[in-house]
């Protein structure tokens, strides 16, 4: 907050209006893209948020998730944010050894998420299951498992994305890694004939096929709900793989060098509260991780429900990440 210095007119203090003083007072949150666009959940959260905070609150996005770490890496001491919402459990140990990051100190009862995951510094606000979304009318029999999809036909396509810089990616890389371990190498040899590109980001693949680009993509089981919500359409899916689905908790964090730390603590707060997470479902296409007002819409009962969930603990994530990339890039670049 900016110090405003008082004027005085001859014996009376001239102050400045409360509703000035009020946007002095802003918060700044780096995030992802997706999460800012127009129809993604950032504009509905700065109208709640800013109704009850007195405040502004302002959105710094990049392409994704492991991209925020990374401009964190680089800007280290010098991050202007306050929060940093998009992170997920898969890089919560790299994130804390940034040394960036300071405990939350915020009631987390409300907090739900499968496993039940909580920790002192990252708060949940969302999760989902990573999936193959496919075009009903472009694939005639989609995979029904890991193995179907490495091993199927070479000229049906799929975009993903980079694990080096969004979550997503990280999350096929993980996916791939739980089934096959220590044969993932070959798994993804195989798999690299039917990869049409390797987008930087969700939102880059994710347009690739909706426009007709690609007739599948690495996406989540919730993302059909959008095309049946919002435009009315079943024509594409989730394939339900027989192996299971690796699972992404995503979160958000305080750094240490929060401008105004209590008014960080304060969206965090909010953040796990019917205001915030009512934007989720149909905005962020994922699952609340807190309260909602009302139940879901009757489009996620149909949603793919994987039998079985794959979840790495973030230690161990956090040990074998640079390596497991290293593995992939090796056979993605020959």
């Amino acid at each position: 907050m900016r110090i405003v210095s008082a004027i005085f007119l001859s014996t009376a203090a001239f102050a400045l209006p409360a509703e000035t003083l009020a946007q002095d007072r802003t918060l700044t949150v780096y995030t992802y893209e997706s999460f800012t666009a127009e129809w993604g959940p950032g504009p509905i959260v700065k109208e709640a948020f800013e109704s009850q905070c007195d405040c502004r609150l302002e959105w710094v996005a990049v392409a994704d998730g492991v991209a925020l770490l990374n401009r964190l890496l680089l800007e280290g001491d010098q991050a202007k944010a306050g929060v940093v919402l998009g992170l997920d459990t898969n890089l919560v140990v790299d994130a804390k050894q940034t040394g960036l990051f300071t405990p939350h100190e915020i009631d987390t009862t409300a907090v739900d998420v499968p496993g039940n995951w909580s920790d002192d510094t990252f708060v949940p606000y969302d999760y989902g299951h990573f999936a193959v979304v496919y075009d009903t009318e472009a694939i005639e029999n989609p995979p029904t498992s890991l193995k179907e999809l490495v091993e199927g036909d070479p000229d049906e396509k799929i975009a993903i994305q980079d694990p080096r810089s969004s979550t997503p990616g990280l999350g096929l890389l993980l996916w791939m890694k739980s089934v096959y371990g220590e044969d993932a190498v070959d798994a993804w040899a195989d798999l690299k004939d039917r990869v049409l590109t390797v987008a930087p980001g969700w939102s880059e693949a994710y347009g690739l096929f909706t426009d007709g680009e690609v007739p599948m993509v690495l996406s989540y089981t919730t993302s059909p709900a959008y095309h049946m919500i919002a435009e009315d359409t079943d024509r594409y899916q989730a394939a339900a793989f027989d192996e299971g689905h690796y699972l992404q908790i995503e979160v958000a964090g305080i750094l240490k060098n929060a401008p105004d730390p209590e008014l960080a603590r304060d969206f965090l707060r909010f953040m796990i509260t019917e205001d915030f997470q009512d934007a989720i479902p149909t905005s962020n296409w994922m699952m609340p991780a807190g309260p909602v007002s009302q139940a879901l819409p009757d489009a996620f009962a149909g949603l793919v429900t994987p039998e079985e969930t794959l979840l790495f603990t973030p230690e161990e994530v956090a040990q074998n990440r640079r390596a497991w990339v290293d593995e992939w890039l090796a056979v993605m670049s020959e």
